[in-house]
């Protein structure tokens, strides 16, 4: 299954800043399809624990961003469509908080025409 989130700032009306990810829960791994000021790298793999994703750089354990209420269970149900998201910026090392809102539900098994992930 695949879930399409936006990132936003803590206030969207004043900073404009966001990021699209992918999350792929099958192949627990996640990609960046879009951003602007919110900077986490290209792709990475993802945690689900205590109903808080974790997103993390490929092959570490450190986290880069926090979805707080987002939960996948075995049947598939998304357990929020919207929570707090607490990030840090690649650049700058900062940590900055704003929220996440769900954006689509592909249940489907899709093969990206280009993959970050392969296969």
């Amino acid at each position: 299954m695949r879930l399409t989130i936006l990132i936003n700032g803590s206030d969207p009306t004043v900073s404009h800043d966001y990021a699209v990810l992918w999350l792929d829960t099958d192949q627990r791994r996640w990609s960046r399809e879009a951003h602007q000021g919110i900077d986490l790298p290209p792709w990475g793999e993802l945690r689900d624990e205590g109903g808080v994703t974790t997103l993390c750089a490929p092959s570490t354990d450190a986290p880069l961003c926090t979805l707080r209420g987002l939960h996948v269970d075995r049947k598939q149900r998304v357990s929020a469509a919207q929570g707090d998201a607490a990030w840090t910026a690649v650049r700058n090392r900062a940590p900055t908080s704003g929220f996440w809102r769900l954006q689509a539900v592909d249940r489907q098994n899709v093969r990206a025409e280009n993959s970050v992930f392969g296969n």
